[in-house]
């Protein structure tokens, strides 16, 4: 990829757009509600493209683009076209109370419906994963600065790419909270569709004109072949040929990723919490002008979900087609670890072998029947290399020196292709775990993988987009502004529940509103270097293969919990104080628990589990201890209440549609 001096003008250009668009619409006031809320003035268009904006991040664009390159395909849409069906659900059923109750902070609502213990619990767990929020999106998008300027040929490490970010997102969130948010947004918002749409364009004309394309032959088993291209055939036919089995909605109901199983219940519950119960998403509605202003914009919100997977999952499909051997050359970094760590643990294997400083003729000569640890002396000598061969894993010598498996340990690979890719080695590694886990009642997880699918966007930005026209510079720009979207409306999310729900309420009840913002303005800072700092660590393989997977598993810890409490305690108006301090307590330890005993429930049915849990445990508690009278949700503020009818029509048109998906892409049309 080359970055011309017309990329570096608009990219430069849009980083400062962005920036004085979001200093300049700052408010200007000195209130809480100003700085946290907008000053509770937000219009619907604006609301609509801030909230596209806030959850479209690198975790999409990397991540979810990510999760299409491998077996799971087009059926990771899911997380885009379900949200559109939630998001029409929250605007009628959630948002009244929410407004009407004229709260800053989602735990400030289980206060208001519960006691304060309910909401200090949700508070300081939301904060906890917060940070792992953070650190992700950080993460994802530093990734993703790497890998760019890698194909530049410049390296840059994933701590200077989370320090970029991070200082941006900082800095515009710090002097202006949300309306500088929400208005810097509507340009990021705006160019990552667009940025989607350029980058799909050009990715079907480079597999249009491509000789060969590798295709995932079975979903089931992750089976991958190189197919030739027939010249005179088009990008579109030839696109449904390689990833045919791809383009199915419904897993099989043994897929780690997403089974169709979950689908009927697990995956409503992340959906419900992310756009109903989620602080920095529901913060934009919580800044509406009115209630029919907020359904208004998060119906907007809805279509344009509806949309999304065509500019960033269909992409990610292409890319595995396009650049699967890129992906496996990038897998190199992450297996070397792994690899030394087996190769220590099992001297005798047939199928790894170890050199020191091996030349670049056996670099490039070396073939498939064995795998080479190739340890040099320092990092700088492998970042020298120039000759890269799959079978061969770099390693600093420091690096192997402190690679060292616990006798405990099995080596497994959450990649369906691995055992495809690499099937002696498979087969090794199966009879070596065998002998480990006779040995041992309890064994931990090393992690391989086939091929690094959270490149694919990297891979398409600099493979597929013309150079020197400053298409490049446009969509790096949007990339960016992605993460730092995202990265900057979990900022203001964090500082305002820490600064409203842990300060205000427990240290300084009667600190001025002059205080209240300049504590805000330092957490964003605090939360800021905590997302820099952890980023970098996130890139291990040993935490996942996915940093969207990551993410998604993580807030299981959460999700499930605060979606039952706020559902049982809107429709069982009798339910107790006690029922919503059990039921987050019971999610916790549940969700923590299933991990550790049963690992082998995929995450989302894990969920399903504990949410059921927790609405049980809730209802027996309601049945024992009903409160005397029903719990009134009076209005607090003087904010409109009137519903939107014609919100409520477009609404229900983006659930008709949504469903028509569904039907398009199974086993009974195009995915048959």
């Amino acid at each position: 990829m080359i970055f011309g001096l017309m990329d570096i003008i608009i990219f430069v250009g849009f980083i400062v757009a962005v920036l004085w668009i979001g200093m300049s619409k700052a408010t200007k006031g000195a209130s809480g509600e100003d700085f946290f809320l907008a000053g509770r003035g937000l219009s619907w268009w604006l609301i609509g493209f801030s909230l596209i904006a806030a959850n479209i991040s690198t975790e999409q664009f990397v991540g979810m683009s990510g999760n299409a390159a491998s077996h799971v395909g087009l059926a990771i849409a899911s997380y885009e076209w379900m949200a559109a069906i939630t998001l029409v659900v929250i605007a009628f059923t959630f948002l009244p109370y929410f407004l009407r109750a004229g709260i800053y902070t989602m735990p400030e609502f289980l206060e208001y419906r519960y006691n304060t213990t309910a909401r200090t619990i949700m508070a300081i767990a939301t904060l906890f994963i917060y940070m792992l929020l953070l650190g992700s999106v950080t993460y994802s998008g530093a990734l993703t600065i790497r890998t760019i300027a890698g194909d530049m040929g410049y390296n840059v490490p994933l701590a200077v790419g989370a320090l970029t970010i991070g200082i941006i997102a900082m800095i515009y969130v710090a002097a202006g909270g949300l309306k500088a948010c929400a208005w810097a947004d509507l340009i990021q918002g705006s160019a990552l569709i667009l940025g989607g749409v350029i980058i799909m364009i050009f990715a079907f004309i480079k597999l249009g004109a491509a000789d060969q394309a590798a295709q995932i032959l079975d979903v089931n088993t992750g089976a991958v072949a190189i197919k030739d291209m027939a010249p005179d055939q088009g990008a579109i036919s030839r696109f449904y040929e390689l990833n045919r089995v791809r383009l199915n909605m419904f897993l099989p109901k043994t897929d780690t990723v997403l089974p169709w199983t979950a689908l009927m219940l697990g995956l409503w519950i992340p959906n419900f919490y992310y756009w109903g119960l989620n602080q920095y998403i529901t913060q934009r509605t919580l800044g509406s002008k009115s209630l029919s202003q907020g359904q208004r914009g998060i119906v907007f919100a809805a279509f344009l979900k509806l949309i999304i997977p065509f500019a960033i999952v269909i992409p990610g499909i292409i890319a595995f087609n396009l650049f699967a051997s890129d992906m496996q050359f990038e897998a190199v970094r992450d297996n070397a670890r792994v690899m030394t760590e087996y190769y220590k643990a099992h001297p005798g294997s047939s199928v790894v072998d170890m050199q020191e400083s091996p030349a670049d003729s056996v670099v490039a000569n070396w073939g498939a029947e064995k795998f080479l640890l190739a340890v040099y002396e320092t990092d700088a000598v492998i970042k020298a290399l120039r000759t890269r061969n799959p079978y061969v894993l770099p390693i600093s010598k420091s690096d192997y020196n402190v690679a060292e498996a616990a006798s405990n340990a099995v080596f497994i690979s959450e990649d369906k292709a691995w055992r495809n890719v690499y099937p002696a080695l498979a087969a090794e590694v199966e009879e070596y775990n065998a002998g480990v886990r006779a040995a041992n009642t309890i064994t931990v997880n090393e992690k391989f993988i086939a091929y690094k699918y959270d490149t694919a966007m990297a891979q398409l930005l600099g493979k597929v987009l013309p150079n020197g026209i400053g298409l490049v510079g446009f969509v790096v720009a949007a990339l960016l502004g992605a993460v730092v979207s995202s990265l900057a409306a979990m900022l203001n999310a964090a500082s305002t529940i820490f600064t409203m729900d842990i300060f205000k309420k427990f240290i300084s009840p009667t600190a001025s509103q002059k205080t209240i913002v300049l504590l805000g303005r330092i957490c964003v800072v605090a939360f800021s270097f905590v997302a820099i700092l952890l980023a970098p660590q996130l890139g291990n393989p040993k935490i996942s293969n996915s940093i969207f997977t990551i993410i998604q598993e993580g807030q299981g810890f959460i999700s499930p919990g605060i979606l039952a409490v706020f559902v049982f305690g809107l429709v069982f108006r009798k339910a107790p104080p006690l029922a919503g301090v059990v039921g987050l307590v019971t999610n916790i330890g549940a969700y923590g628990a299933m991990k550790l005993i049963a690992p082998q429930v995929q995450f989302l049915n894990r969920m399903a589990i504990c949410f059921v849990l927790c609405l049980a445990v809730m209802g027996v508690i309601t049945a024992m201890l009903p409160l005397q009278e029903s719990v009134k949700f009076e209005q607090r503020g003087t904010l409109s209440l009137e519903s939107s009818k014609g919100a409520l029509i477009a609404g229900i048109a983006v659930v008709i549609l949504t469903l028509i998906l569904y039907t398009l892409f199974s086993p009974l049309l195009i995915a048959g």
